[in-house]
């Protein structure tokens, strides 16, 4: 059996706080370590953010929902919501990575840095919800 965790938050930014304390804790409580929680509130932080920014343009009020499950070999995380379809992996912008930071343009890095932080990142659309996979192998 392994370690689980389910947070439902309002889209709203402000909710990712409780969403890394809760992801510290199911961290700790796995007996994974601290770089861990980094990497996965990192990814959640990015796709999380751009969901509330740009995924729901009535201003209501929706939920998003993370799963995360540790089994000793890989933790694998979801990310659901309602928001308007969008594949993060390959609709969103690539990342300028040759350009000056000062000159660089907006957008594409954030993905990018769930991709390289991730084993495996995946998107669908299924009955009207976007669904983000993410896997990571649980470090030695």
């Amino acid at each position: 059996m392994g370690t689980r965790l389910e947070v439902v938050l309002d889209n709203d930014v402000a909710e990712l706080e409780r969403l890394a304390g809760a992801v510290d804790g199911f961290v700790a409580d796995a007996g994974l370590p601290p770089e861990v929680a980094f990497k996965l509130n990192l990814c959640f932080d990015e796709l999380i953010t751009n969901t509330v920014t740009y995924g729901y343009p009535d201003g209501g009020r929706h939920a998003i929902r993370v799963r995360l499950e540790a089994d000793g070999r890989e933790i694998r995380a979801e990310v659901e919501d309602d928001a308007a379809a969008f594949d993060p992996f390959t609709e969103a912008p690539p990342p300028d990575l040759d350009s000056d930071v000062d000159t660089r343009p907006i957008g594409g890095l954030g993905v990018y840095l769930v991709q390289r932080s991730m084993d495996r990142a995946t998107y669908r659309r299924e009955g009207g919800r976007n669904l983000v996979h993410l896997a990571l192998a649980v470090p030695p």
